[in-house]
């Protein structure tokens, strides 16, 4: 079994086990989270696709670890001006493990 679901502006497959590094959400490590915003749930034989949303199924899961990604280097020059500017950013991130799917009765 596995669904898609929305967080974060991006879309995601999930199955229960899955571990995903998703856009930061409130709560520290051990909190439960549930996701509303299931786009599509399919069982192996049955699929079932929202329009855009299924109403009434959720996706359960469990905040592991509240990190934060990579570094990324952001280098902006320009040429024969001796203007440069070097920047970083560190994003901070929610790791998630899904424990359950609820499809629709």
């Amino acid at each position: 079994m596995f669904a898609v679901i929305k967080t974060g502006g991006k879309q995601y497959r999930v199955t229960p086990g899955d571990q995903l590094t998703i856009e930061t959400l409130s709560g520290a490590a051990g909190d439960a989270v549930s996701f509303d915003d299931v786009l599509m749930v399919s069982d192996g034989e049955a699929t079932s696709i929202g329009a855009p949303h299924l109403p009434g199924a959720t996706v359960k899961g469990e905040i592991v670890d509240q990190v934060r990604g990579k570094k990324v280097i952001i280098f902006k020059k320009r040429r024969r001006q001796n203007s440069r500017r070097r920047n970083g950013h560190r994003q901070h991130l929610t790791i998630v493990k899904i424990t359950d799917i609820q499809a629709t009765a």
